[in-house]
Parts: C-alpha cells; sequence; structure tokens
C-alpha cells in the first residue's frame, strides 16, 4: 500500500445489488494491498450524489475509478464525462438481457470521452482490479511487485497436465 495510505481506488456501483459482482474487485484490491473507498451512486437516482462525486474526484487523491452499474448503466460513461482521472466500466450481469444492456450501455460511449470497459460480471470486476493495479503499479512500486507476486501465483496454480 502507499505510504501515504490515501485512497488510490474507488468502487463505485449503482446499487447495492451491484456489489455481489463488485465483492470480487474488494478481493483483488485488498491481495494486492491497494487502498480503496466502496460508495453507492445511482446515475438515476442521485443524479446531485454523482455530480458532487465526479467533480471532487480531481480534489481527491484517488487515481482510477472502477465504476459498475447494470441495465442502463449510465454510472460508469458519467463519471468519466465529469474527470480526467481513469475510469473502468464494469458491466453488472442482468436478468433480463443477462448483462448485454449494460455492457452495451458502457462500452458505446463517444469518441472523446474515454471509458475503457470489462468483461460482463465477476471476470470484469477482477480484470477491472487489476487492471486498476496495472496503472497505478507505473506510479508505486510496492503495488507493481505485489502484482507480480499475484501474477507469478497465478502461473505456478496452472498444472502442467490434466488429473486422472
Amino acid at each position: 500500500m502507499n505510504k501515504k495510505n490515501h485512497i488510490l481506488v474507488s468502487l463505485v456501483m449503482g446499487s447495492q445489488s451491484d456489489w455481489k459482482t463488485l465483492i470480487n474487485c474488494e478481493d483483488i484490491l485488498k491481495k494486492i494491498k491497494i487502498s480503496y473507498e466502496k460508495k453507492i451512486i445511482s446515475a438515476h437516482r442521485t443524479p446531485e450524489r454523482l455530480y458532487s462525486f465526479a467533480k471532487d474526484l480531481v480534489n481527491s487523491q484517488t487515481e482510477v475509478v472502477i465504476a459498475g452499474a447494470g441495465g442502463a448503466a449510465h454510472l460508469p460513461g458519467m463519471i468519466a464525462s465529469l474527470t480526467h482521472i481513469p475510469v473502468l466500466g464494469v458491466p453488472i450481469e442482468t436478468k433480463s438481457l443477462k448483462g448485454l444492456d449494460s455492457l452495451l450501455s458502457i462500452v458505446q460511449m463517444p469518441a472523446g470521452i474515454p471509458l475503457p470497459t470489462l468483461a460482463i460480471g465477476k471476470a470484469g470486476a477482477i480484470n477491472a482490479a487489476l487492471t486498476a493495479a496495472s496503472i497505478l503499479s507505473l506510479k508505486y512500486p510496492e503495488i507493481k511487485q505485489e502484482l507480480l507476486v499475484y501474477r507469478s501465483k497465478q502461473t505456478k496454480s496452472i498444472k502442467k497436465k490434466p488429473s486422472k
């Protein structure tokens, strides 16, 4: 973790139910020892909270935002439109369209507002946290070391031959 112990990553979700997916981000951030915060901010139900959060990012020490949302999924794009800080979008799986609606809502940002978007659901949440770690590893050697250890353990966990 960074010596100043400030929040490096902000995990933001549109509703409490999104936490079932974004908890996978938390698991990775803890393993790599990255400081984070978590917030519920609905693009549709709490627009003033959204605007305040996104505008205040420039004055915070947050360096990456991971935003997960389902359905219309406007949260990641709205945050990205209001800040220069990297925002990573995680589409939440939905009952009706299996998260395809979330994916398309996040990934179809107009040119000029970048919003890297990960896979739908758990895989996307895990990869968002690993992407945040990769971004932060460019500045923080201790995060780089933890990320390399994580990846080495992952590599070693793969068997060379199938079990019988």
